[in-house]
C-alpha cells in the first residue's frame, strides 16, 4: 500500500462514528469542577511563565521557567529532576516530573519550555488584547500546552486519582533549537518512552476538532561551493570558470526543478551568502560576507531545512540532492551535508485508536468529534523522537495564532476546556489495562 493510500485510510477512511462514548462519571465530574475552580490560577500561571524569557539559547531563562514548573509539580507530589546538558551544547536542560505505579497505561506527556524568542527579541511580555486573547511570546507554542498538562494533573491529584499510576511529564528546554548531538539531547526523552505505553504531545492545537496522528520529520542541509577567485573580466573562460555564485545558483535551481513536487516533501534554503569570503556562524545563524563586483566569487554557502513524511522519502530526496551537487560547472566544486533533526511521525493504527478515544472524551464534554490533522500543515516536534516505542497523539496544547512571530497570541478562553479534555483523557487511560 503506498503512503498516500495509508493517509487516506487514516485521515479519511476512518471517519469516526463514536460507539464507545460514555457519559461523564461522578469522578470525572469532580475533575471538571476542580479545573473550573483552578482556571483563574492557570491563566495567572501562564502569564508568569510567559513573562520569563526562555529563548532556546537563553539557558538561564530556560532554567528559570523550569524551576517555576518544577515547584508546581513538587506541590502535587511528582518526583522532579532537572537534567543538565553538557556546557558545550549551549542549552539549558530539561525538566522531568514523574509518578510511579503500575495501574493502567503508562503515560509520557511531552511539552517544551523554550521559545523562539531570544533575549534580544522586542516581543517579551504577556499582554491581554481583550478578555479572550493575549499577545504572548511562546504562550501558544507552547507554554500554554505546558500549563494544560500541569493543571490537568493537578485536578487529578487534588481528587486523589493519580495513585499507583505511572505518568512522566517531560518538558524539554531546546525543542525550538535542538541541542546537538541528538544522542545526548533526546536520550532522556527516548528512555522515558521506553518505559511508557503512550505518548501525548501538547504542541499547539489546531482547534477543538483536530489532533495530530502524523507529522513530518525535519532535517538540516548545507551546501558549500568553491570557485576560482579571479578578475571578473575572465569569467566563463576555460581558466576561470563560472565562479561560486553561479554554481550555487545552478544547484538551487536544480533542487527546485528536479526534487520539488513529491507529496509531503518540502525543502527551504533559509540563509545564503556568497562572495570572495563568506561564512555563517552555526550558533547564531548570522553570516559575514565580502566581495566585489569585479572579482569572481570564490565561496558560497547555503543552509536550509528538509521536511519529509518517512525515512524513505527523506533518503530519496537526499540522494537526488547529492547527485545535483556533484555535477559542477567549470572550475567549481561543491559539497552537501545533512544533519538529522526530527524523525517523521507516521500514521499508525495505534495512533488512530488514541484519536478515537480523544474524540469520545471530546464528545462527552460536548466539544465535538476530533479528527486527524493534515500532516503537511504541522511542523516537527519532540513527539517524533518517541513514536518508534509508543503509540502517540499530538496537538493537544493551547490554541492561538501567529506562532513564532511577534504577533503570537494565545486564546485564554480555550485553556479551561482543553485542560478538561486532557484530564479526562489521562484519567481514562490510566484506568485502562
Amino acid at each position: 500500500m503506498n503512503l498516500k493510500v495509508v493517509f487516506l485510510s487514516v485521515l479519511i477512511g476512518f471517519s469516526f462514528t463514536p460507539t464507545n462514548a460514555q457519559k461523564l462519571s461522578k469522578k470525572e465530574k469532580k475533575i471538571i469542577a476542580t479545573i473550573e475552580s483552578n482556571n483563574t490560577e492557570a491563566i495567572a500561571f501562564l502569564e508568569k511563565v510567559v513573562n520569563i524569557n526562555s529563548g532556546s539559547l537563553n539557558s538561564k531563562g530556560v532554567k528559570e521557567v523550569g524551576q517555576v514548573f518544577q515547584e508546581a509539580f513538587n506541590d502535587i507530589d511528582f518526583k522532579t529532576q532537572w537534567i543538565e546538558m553538557p556546557l558545550e551544547m549551549n542549552r539549558g536542560g530539561h525538566l522531568f516530573a514523574e509518578t510511579n505505579g503500575n495501574k493502567g497505561k503508562k503515560l509520557l506527556l511531552i511539552g517544551h519550555i523554550d521559545t523562539v524568542f531570544e533575549e534580544d527579541s522586542p516581543f517579551q511580555k504577556f499582554e491581554k488584547i481583550n478578555d479572550s486573547i493575549a499577545h504572548a511570546p511562546g504562550g501558544n507554542d507552547m507554554k500554554g500546552g505546558d500549563v494544560i498538562i500541569l493543571f490537568a494533573l493537578k485536578a487529578l491529584h487534588d481528587n486523589g486519582l493519580l495513585k499507583n499510576a505511572q505518568i512522566i511529564a517531560a518538558f524539554t528546554g531546546d525543542e525550538e533549537s535542538t541541542g546537538k548531538p541528538l544522542t545526548i539531547s533526546r536520550k532522556d526523552l527516548i528512555d522515558a518512552a521506553k518505559r511508557s505505553d503512550i505518548a501525548l504531545g501538547f504542541e499547539t492545537a489546531t482547534g477543538y476538532n483536530n489532533a495530530t496522528i502524523a507529522r513530518r520529520g525535519s532535517s538540516d542541509w548545507e551546501v558549500e561551493v568553491t570557485g576560482k577567485r579571479a578578475h571578473s573580466s575572465g569569467i566563463f573562460n576555460e581558466d576561470t570558470g563560472a565562479g561560486a555564485i553561479f554554481e550555487m545558483s545552478r544547484i538551487l535551481n536544480a533542487f527546485y526543478t528536479e526534487v520539488r513536487g513529491e507529496e509531503y516533501l518540502t525543502f527551504n534554503p533559509g540563509v545564503l551568502v556568497g562572495g570572495t569570503f563568506a561564512e555563517i556562524d552555526d550558533m547564531t545563524s548570522k553570516g559575514n560576507v565580502f566581495g566585489k563586483t569585479n572579482v569572481v566569487a570564490q565561496k558560497a554557502i547555503v543552509k536550509g531545512g528538509l521536511r519529509f513524511i518517512s525515512e524513505e522519502q527523506k533518503e530519496n530526496a537526499r540522494n537526488k540532492m547529492r547527485e545535483i551537487v556533484s555535477n559542477n560547472l567549470p572550475q567549481t566544486s561543491a559539497e552537501i551535508r545533512f544533519i538529522d533533526s526530527y524523525p517523521a511521525m507516521a500514521p499508525t493504527e495505534g495512533n488512530q485508536k488514541l484519536l478515537d478515544l480523544l474524540s469520545d472524551v471530546s464528545i462527552d464534554l460536548n466539544q465535538g468529534k476530533v479528527e486527524g490533522y493534515d500532516p503537511s500543515k504541522r511542523g516537527a516536534a519532540d513527539v517524533s523522537f518517541v513514536v518508534s516505542y509508543v503509540d502517540a497523539l499530538d496537538g493537544l496544547g493551547a490554541m492561538g495564532s501567529n506562532a513564532h512571530t511577534p504577533q503570537e497570541t494565545v486564546n485564554l478562553n480555550t485553556i479551561e476546556n482543553l485542560t478538561k479534555r486532557t484530564a479526562i483523557l489521562i484519567y481514562r487511560l490510566i484506568n485502562t489495562k
